[in-house]
């Protein structure tokens, strides 16, 4: 699928479903935190894995995920560095429905080099919202991918993004989509979701450049927050005006702060790529806003850049040496297993689904007390590798019933529904 000009519409659009609790409609689910209500999964995989329902080869280069809503894919991908493109997928067998350019793939000259399409486009309703490597952020409309409007964070906030370029997830609050320019304008920023006004800039004293993760929304220390991991640490800005509250360094020290933050009871826990730890603060209240106060840093819990899932008490993920599960509170690890490795994990059904770094994917149940793996297997026709140190980045999506696996150019989608819950 090569779209020309700004777009391009396919046929067979049709008319898409509400969004509903099996779909997958933005970065990390409908919650942003990496878990899905689907039920009625398979409990144990197939020696050879799950079903393999379809399989596309060349969806252009990435490492972004899909959002799924009802019987359409979405999905960012590049091809060459002046044609980084939204497209809309039939869920049912892979074909294009539509596609439009937002723009050119940023900073392709990053060292190391992976300079590819990386966000996750996030849909509510009736309209898309994508954000481009190079800061292109548009507003699309999903039945035909017809552009509402546009904004450049580059041209119009003055944004200064890390240096492998933008690569966040668009956050949708309400009436407020969120974005993350960096610089000293405005590091994070408010829009009018429907037209793409401001409603406030936020510039973060030391003017953070842009990293790599994705904002949420949580309400602690008796503010409703946005938070953000930044180039430079953590931070937390009030919803309503973007003003700063407070800011955690110590986990960025590493070379990429690209885990988005997981939060729960006025507690936030981030984490930075491989070897450098994790670290969970307790925000409190204070006269002149929000503190944050260190709980504990630890260095094995789980802190790869596939992200971490809470359940319950405890905290899930990787680390360097595999899989591993800690007390959420306290930092202590309940166990470490080598899995497939370093991956990605996403949450459903009771277990969790993990994407290893090195291209397996495993099914592993979601209990405190022990590594129980239900099954293991390596996607068919793995692409080819060009780029020193590169890896299979992307993270897992399930959503009604199927499994989506991508890895640059290739896209699996499997059955993984249990046939007795049909």
């Amino acid at each position: 699928m090569r779209a020309r000009g700004w777009f391009l519409v396919m046929a067979g659009f049709g008319i898409l479903t509400p969004a509903v609790a099996a779909d997958w409609p933005q970065w990390r689910g409908p919650q942003r935190n990496g878990i899905s209500q689907e039920s009625g999964l398979l409990k144990q995989w197939p020696k050879q894995g799950p079903a393999l329902l379809w399989q596309l080869t060349d969806v252009g280069d990435g490492y972004a995920t899909p959002a799924v809503v009802g019987p359409r894919l979405y999905l960012l991908s590049n091809r060459g560095m002046d044609h980084e493109a939204v497209q809309a997928l039939s869920v049912q067998d892979g074909k294009p429905v539509w596609s439009v350019r937002i723009g050119n793939v940023g900073n392709p000259n990053q060292e190391p080099p992976y300079p590819m399409a990386r966000s996750t486009p996030t849909v509510d309703g009736d309209a898309l919202y994508a954000l481009g490597s190079d800061g292109d952020l548009a507003c699309l409309d999903t039945a035909t991918g017809k552009p509402r409007w546009q904004k450049s964070l580059r041209r119009d906030f003055g944004g200064k993004p890390g240096k492998w370029a933008y690569s966040e997830s668009p956050l949708i609050d309400g009436d407020v989509l969120v974005v993350t320019p960096g610089g000293n304008e405005a590091t994070l920023a408010a829009l009018d979701k429907r037209t793409g006004a401001v409603i406030w800039k936020s510039a973060v004293p030391g003017g953070d450049a842009a990293a790599y993760s994705s904002a949420i929304a949580i309400e602690a220390g008796g503010r409703k927050q946005y938070v953000q991991f930044l180039d430079k640490g953590v931070v937390g800005v009030d919803a309503k005006t973007g003003q700063f509250l407070w800011r955690y360094e110590r986990t960025s020290t590493g070379p990429a702060n690209i885990p988005t933050p997981v939060a729960d009871r006025g507690y936030v826990y981030s984490a930075n790529a491989r070897r450098f730890g994790g670290a969970l603060v307790q925000l409190h209240a204070t006269q002149d806003g929000v503190t944050a106060e260190e709980v504990y840093f630890e260095r094995d819990v789980p802190n790869t850049l596939g992200g971490q899932v809470l359940l319950g008490a405890y905290l899930y993920g990787t680390n360097p040496k595999g899989m591993v599960a800690a007390e959420f509170l306290t930092g202590k690890i309940r166990w470490q297993a080598e899995g497939v490795g370093p991956g990605a994990v996403q949450y459903a059904d009771g277990h969790f689904y993990v994407h290893g770094e090195h291209g397996d994917v495993a099914l592993v149940e979601a209990t405190p007390e022990a590594y129980r793996e239900k099954g293991r297997f390596t996607p068919a026709e793995q692409p080819k590798r060009v780029r020193a140190r590169e890896m299979a980045w992307a993270y897992p999506v399930v959503a009604n019933g199927r499994l989506y696996i991508r890895d640059l150019g290739t896209l699996w989608c499997y059955d993984v529904k249990d046939s007795k819950a049909r």
